[in-house]
């Protein structure tokens, strides 16, 4: 069972829009090794898990599963920010369509200079879940043999290739609005690198100087840096509300990284920021809504916002 809250897992710096940046982005989201793969991947190892005695091990894929669904929110909504900026369309009512806005600007022109121009076609300047060519995310990328060493190996390879690609993705952008997630996500890969490698080492796996991979050198991403220096890298949540999980038996000790860190399980979750609604755009007609259609919305919510206020059990009186 999962629960929701209404925050975002890091924040997202503003900046100007950049449907390049978006384009390349769906690759870490949408891609063969983006958060929607690692997302499916990770819980389905820990519903199909068997045997008691590794609960520990089921705890931790769960835990990280349970974080990329919250990378996926991540990343889909970073997405949306760098698309959510064509110029909105300013002439009159009674102006024929063909009609462009102001200054001559067609609103919608922008869409057919960029790669994926589904973008904008399909889904009103909105993440999809497609990678960067606009092939559609499939089912058949999870793996999940069944077997936890090799569930392990295949899992520490992918969270590898993923940081390696927001590595390159980061190398592609200056836009800060990007970075700013691509950051997070490049230093969340390497604490998941550290779990899995952390749980393989419990099953006689000596890593040695292998890890990280890549060799970033975190000096040379700034906001990489940042993070790195609050430890993010070592951290893993639990997204338990019970104190049930295990995964803190494996989750401890000196890193694999051998960055000098020690590994931390001890927190359920990150604090989080607020999360927002992203504001209309007229030229996509999203959401669409007319003046009757909000009075309805909000006629709707009243009533709603009344019936939850009434007591469940009327009083009574006795004669």
């Amino acid at each position: 069972m999962y629960l929701h809250v209404q925050r975002l897992i890091n924040d997202i710096v503003a900046d100007e829009p950049d449907p390049a940046a978006a384009n390349a982005l769906q690759e870490g989201l949408g891609g063969q090794f983006g958060e929607m793969r690692t997302m499916m991947q990770y819980l389905f190892q820990s519903i199909n898990f068997r045997g008691p005695t590794g609960k520990p091990y089921r705890d931790l894929l769960q835990g990280i599963g349970t974080e990329e669904i919250s990378h996926v929110e991540l990343i889909g909504t970073t997405i949306a920010r760098l698309l959510d900026g064509s110029p909105r369309y300013n002439g009159k009512k009674t102006d024929p369509l063909d009609t462009p806005g102001a200054g001559g600007k067609t609103p919608l022109d922008l869409a057919l200079g960029e790669g994926n121009i589904h973008h904008y076609l399909v889904a009103a300047q909105g993440a999809l879940p497609v990678d960067a060519a606009g092939n559609p995310w499939s089912g058949s990328y999870v793996y999940n043999s069944g077997n936890l060493v090799l569930d392990l190996l295949y899992n520490l390879m992918l969270e590898s290739t993923g940081r390696l690609q927001k590595c390159r993705i980061y190398e592609m952008t200056d836009n800060k609005t990007a970075r700013s997630t691509i950051s997070y996500l490049i230093v969340r890969d390497q604490a998941h690198e550290n779990a899995y490698a952390r749980a393989l080492e419990t099953l006689g796996v000596d890593w040695g100087k292998l890890l990280p991979i890549p060799k970033t050198n975190a000096e040379k991403f700034p906001e990489v840096k940042k993070l790195v220096d609050l430890g993010l890298q070592s951290k893993q949540y639990t997204f338990d509300l019970e104190g049930a999980s295990e995964a803190g038996r494996i989750f401890q000790g000196m890193s694999p990284s051998n960055d000098g860190t020690e590994l931390d399980a001890t927190e359920q979750a990150p604090p989080g920021v607020p999360s927002t609604i992203a504001r209309e755009r007229y030229e996509e007609f999203s959401p669409g809504l007319d003046p009757e259609l909000l009075a309805l919305i909000q006629a709707t919510a009243d009533l709603e916002m009344a019936t939850a206020a009434e007591p469940l059990f009327a009083p009574t009186s006795r004669g």
